[in-house]
């Protein structure tokens, strides 16, 4: 399969939502056909991601501050707010549409959310292997931003990306949106 460059979503920090400096990234159409559970645990297993559930709508907005979270869709399409609290849905953040076939990589501390969803939607949410179970935060602003910025930051960029492996552009991307941000002295 030819590397297919993802779209890239810039998010800023919020009032609730930490967000992260690296972007969030959505593949379009890159899932094996047909396009189901297993062939799409197979490809993100075999580059270094791992499956630990599958899932239809949420439309509660949170982050995970420990770790970075991949959606592989499988059935239907979505629509989902990403870098904003519900109750600032019209001032923050974006809203993005993604459907069987795509891939989203979410980065820790991004909120993500369906806003509406096609009945039947599903996907499978891949980690990198190495990443502790998710934290749920729910963008109420009960956990000390500053510590949440910390913890974000060490999240480590994983060593292969979910679609196309070790050559693949998260690491590319990532590596080069944290470089950026770098203070050198």
């Amino acid at each position: 399969m030819s590397v297919t460059w993802p779209e890239q979503y810039a998010l800023s920090s919020s009032t609730h939502v930490p967000n992260n400096i690296l972007p969030a990234l959505i593949y379009r159409d890159v899932l094996p056909v047909p396009v189901n559970p297993e062939l799409s645990k197979r490809l993100c297993e075999g580059n270094g991601w791992e499956k630990r559930g599958e899932w239809g709508e949420i439309t509660i907005p949170h982050f995970h501050p420990n770790t970075h979270e991949c959606y592989a869709i499988i059935r239907g399409s979505s629509r989902l707010a990403l870098g904003r609290s519900k109750e600032h849905d019209a001032m923050d953040g974006i809203e993005v549409n993604i459907r069987t076939g795509d891939v989203i990589v979410i980065p820790a501390g991004v909120s993500h959310r369906s806003i509406e969803s096609e009945k039947g939607f599903r996907y499978i949410g891949v980690y990198p292997k190495a990443a502790p179970r998710w934290r749920n935060n729910h963008c109420e602003g009960d956990e000390p931003m500053d510590a949440l910025c910390l913890e974000i930051s060490n999240v480590p960029i994983p060593d292969s990306d979910p679609v196309f492996g070790t050559n693949g552009p998260l690491c590319q991307i990532w590596k080069s949106a944290r470089s950026r941000t770098r203070v050198k002295i």
